[in-house]
């Protein structure tokens, strides 16, 4: 089974942002970092997924969510 490709848009100090990384990392999954702070391009991304709070999850062939979320954040181990 290939991997996806997961993105967390996040931002600092934001506590369900590490709650879902550190989730990840314990489940030992890779993903991409996008600092809504640090990158215009990546607050435009999530605003145009529909978002207004991070953090954002998207991942090949899935619906990207929003928020700490352990049931589906499942889905993509």
């Amino acid at each position: 089974m290939a991997n996806k490709t997961i993105v967390i848009y996040s931002k600092p100090n934001c506590m369900q942002c590490n709650f879902t990384k550190k989730y990840l990392d314990d489940k030992g999954v890779t993903y991409e970092i996008k600092d809504i702070f640090e990158s215009e391009q990546a607050l435009a991304e999530v605003q145009q997924l529909g978002f207004n709070s991070v953090p954002v999850i998207l991942a090949d062939g899935e619906e990207a969510f929003n928020g700490f979320r352990p049931d589906l954040l499942d889905q993509l181990v």
